[in-house]
């Protein structure tokens, strides 16, 4: 049962005064213990506490009654104290208690991975954001386990973990996680700080602790700098946690890290620039979103495009890791303008009465909230200025500390920081849907720019001779009137992707940019000449092969790192995936591969040569050169065949059928980490024959425990574009067997099913049997929404 806006809003008008005092058992690895006791006052004699899936329940303090999901209670007058005994299940697809035993040495963890509608999993709660609470924590766990939670520890003896009590903060942002942690500490601005893995990745801790804890460093003083509200809690720990969903998540003083993130062979750049700015992501959280936390979940964005866009900026101007909006121009940004053309679409603030639960608000936490929420707020300090934007920041910060906020409150602090109109540009920005189209076009005076659209825009136009020298960089203002510029060989517009917006530049200047992309000097134009063609795939203006030839023609000589991850990731996820058709795949795969090696064929610094072996690894179809790597330990390029390139050699020999089952199991036994467990899933689920793709499918819909990181790795390897004819027996059973199961099995494997959607281009008759099933109106939000999006995604492709 979802909670709803309605719901929310009647239980705040009547609740306020809330404080938890959490009590958790560990010790038993069947089901974990918990009492908790809920202190409020409640001006009704009724209201309810969630809490779900309780496998026993002792409430006293309130006449109440339990139906799976809700403690309703009644009888209240006024002050009210309640206390709740239950036992509760674990979880392994990392929404509740998750737990997880490492496969390399046995030791067990567990965490409680809590965000929207999941801490009633954890303990009975008031889960909504406006009823924030202290919350006082102590755990029972097995004697060599570290324990970590949002309050600093204040005592802990023989098992017995003690937490300080939080400032308010609400129920989805509690955390505790437990096990034998690998641990740095260290004390920096009078608090105590923190890293923490698990015992098998200690040395991969050990390896990058000094740049762990100077990124983290730096990012906190950087914010020091920024805000005038200091850091809101009393400690910071960053934890490295088994199966969690997210790339990470904001609790308050203990922040949760998936841990591939902490990459066992030597990480890459790229690697580098991903994990500093999700470090500061997620410390811009302390002020977004925990400090002042959304009301309701049409404000998503206050939390998700600030952090979002903080974590880009903040990598550079603290860390040091340069052209990160770069990064995010042709990795991040696309994908929003994809989302912005779905039926899904939705402003990145919508009115209240658009969220009408909880529900519908997970599919807000989206390309949307995220991506063009962060470009949005790019083009909004573009327009105010870091001055005034940082002005009125503070004033909403100080103003809302502790508290919860609506746009309203943001737009009338920043109107209070500046002469501009923030009300109209909010309502032209942040509550429609959609983007402008900034056209350029060579006329007699020069290049014409015009807007199709509503909205101000002010943006960076570059001229180029042409060599590609840039000739001349201005910001300008457009709107209604278009803009006459100086004619030059070549025009760039949004140069270095200040606004949000489709470019259409005049096709004199285009066929120079694509003709000498490698020439532009600039890894920021570079990426928006990326981004724009990955567009005009999106539309049908560039035919897919005629991608390629642009991909094999200059992405051997870009040297920005990131940018080389970025295009082939959409290259293999979007291009090959949906837009060649199956009887071009092996072409198509084979020009990635020559593509690659070409790249190869120079000296690269070692993370180019690194990813560049990836995706050759990836898209090869000789396995002797896959065998080599293998022999050797190192390829001619020097990449190191570690643990990732192994598997991922692995992976593309069983799909060559080049490997089996009997090779995969050795290996395997070779490799006792989860990258082994899952890379001999990936890799068997891959292999060109009927059993390998029944198997598969099988494991990922027939075992009910399956872990939330398993079915990703059997869906990596049953979903292939070059064998379409395996699996498209299995694209039927998935449209036609799904809803069922997301029924049966809930909302959690209801994701689980949306995330491991067919990576193959559907078929005209595919479409319309997705489209058959989503006109049943029992689909469960968590599988609508994401069919929903990558149906209309099939639909584009097939005009």
């Amino acid at each position: 049962m979802a909670l709803t806006l309605h719901e929310a809003r009647a239980r705040a008008a009547v609740v306020s005064d809330v404080s938890y005092d959490v009590e958790l058992d560990l010790r038993d690895r069947s089901s974990f213990g918990c009492r908790a006791v809920i202190r409020f006052t409640c001006t009704d004699p009724e209201t309810f506490l969630e809490l779900a899936r309780a496998e026993a329940l002792t409430v006293t303090g309130a006449e109440a009654s339990y139906d799976g999901q809700r403690i309703r209670l009644s009888g209240l007058s006024g002050a009210s104290e309640v206390t709740v005994d239950t036992r509760l299940p674990y979880v392994t697809d990392g929404e509740g208690m998750h737990t997880f035993t490492d496969p390399a040495d046995g030791a067990t963890y567990a965490g409680a991975y809590c965000g929207m509608d999941l801490a009633q999993r954890v303990f009975p709660c008031f889960d909504q954001n406006d009823l924030k609470a202290p919350i006082t924590l102590r755990v029972q766990a097995p004697h060599d386990w570290t324990v970590l939670a949002n309050g600093d520890v204040t005592s802990h003896d023989a098992g017995s973990w003690s937490f300080a009590p939080t400032p308010p903060i609400p129920p989805a942002l509690f955390i505790v996680v437990g096990g034998p942690y690998r641990s740095i500490t260290w004390e920096h601005a009078g608090l105590p700080f923190g890293w923490h893995v698990r015992q098998s990745l200690g040395s991969a801790l050990d390896r990058d602790a000094a740049w762990l804890r100077s990124t983290t460093e730096a990012c906190f003083d950087h914010y020091a700098g920024l805000f005038s509200e200091p850091y809101p809690f009393d400690s910071y720990d960053q934890v490295f946690v088994p199966g969690l969903n997210w790339g990470a998540q904001e609790m308050p003083g203990c922040i949760s890290y998936r841990d591939e993130f902490l990459r066992v062979g030597e990480p890459t750049e790229p690697e580098r620039r991903d994990l500093a700015m999700v470090i500061a992501h997620e410390m811009a959280h302390m002020w977004f979103g925990d400090l002042v936390t959304m009301t309701w979940w049409e404000d998503t964005w206050l939390q998700e495009s600030f952090a979002d866009y903080l974590g880009f900026r903040v990598a550079e101007d603290a860390v040091g890791m340069r052209s990160t909006f770069a990064d995010f121009t042709v990795g991040w940004k696309p994908r929003a303008y994809v989302a912005d053309e779905r039926r899904s679409t939705h402003p990145v603030a919508p009115l209240p009465e658009d969220v009408p639960d909880v529900d519908v608000a997970g599919g807000n936490f989206d390309a949307l909230s995220y991506a063009k929420g962060n470009a949005v707020l790019r083009q909004l300090v573009t327009w105010l200025g870091d001055d005034e934007f940082f002005a009125g920041v503070n004033a909403y910060l100080t103003r809302h500390r502790f508290g919860n906020a609506t746009l309203d409150d943001f737009v009338a602090a920043l109107d209070g920081a500046t002469d501009r109109d923030v009300k109209a540009w909010a309502a032209l920005w942040l509550r429609t849907t959609g983007f402008d189209t900034l056209h350029a076009e060579r006329v007699e005076e020069g290049v014409l720019l015009r807007r199709v659209g509503s909205r101000p825009h002010r943006v960076r136009v570059t001229s180029y001779d042409a060599s590609l020298r840039e000739v001349g960089s201005e910001l300008v203002d457009l709107g209604d009137a278009p803009v006459t510029l100086p004619a030059a060989a070549a025009v760039l517009v949004n140069a270095r992707g200040e606004t949000y917006a489709r470019l259409r530049t005049d096709p004199d200047s285009w066929e120079l940019l694509t003709q000498r992309l490698s020439d532009l000097p600039d890894p920021a134009a570079r990426g928006v000449v990326w981004a724009t063609a990955f567009d005009q795939v999106h539309t049908g203006q560039l035919p897919a092969a005629a991608f390629l030839r642009l991909l094999r023609s200059h992405l051997p000589a870009e040297r920005h790192a990131s940018t080389v991850v970025e295009v082939l990731d959409w290259v293999r996820m979007t291009l090959l995936a949906r837009w060649v058709t199956a009887e071009a795949s092996p072409d198509a795969v084979r020009t990635v591969a020559a593509t690659c090696t070409a790249a190869l064929d120079v000296p690269l610094a070692r993370s180019l040569a690194v990813s560049w072996t990836r995706s050759l690894a990836l898209s090869t179809d000789d396995p002797g050169l896959l065998e080599s790597w293998l022999a050797s330990r190192v390829t001619p390029a020097g990449a190191p065949v570690d643990s990732t390139l192994r598997w991922l050699a692995l992976h593309r020999l069983a799909a060559l059928g080049a490997a089996d089952e009997e090779r995969l199991a050795r290996e395997r036994a070779a490799d006792g980490t989860v990258d082994g467990v899952l890379g001999e899933l990936r890799a068997l689920a891959a292999r060109p024959v009927p059993e390998a793709k029944l198997d598969a499918w099988t494991r990922m819909v027939g075992d009910p425990d399956v872990s939330n990181r398993a079915f990703s790795a059997l869906a990596e390897g049953l979903w292939n574009v070059e064998q379409s004819d395996l699996s498209a027996p299995y694209v039927e059973r998935y449209t036609r067997e799904s809803v069922a199961l997301a029924i049966e099995r809930g909302p959690s494997f209801a994701a689980m099913l949306g995330r491991g959607f067919p990576r193959v281009r559907l078929s005209v008759d595919q479409v319309a049997s997705f489209e058959d099933e989503l006109a049943r109106v029992d689909v469960p939000t968590a599988l609508r929404r994401p069919w929903e999006d990558l149906v209309d995604d099939a639909r584009r492709v097939l005009g």
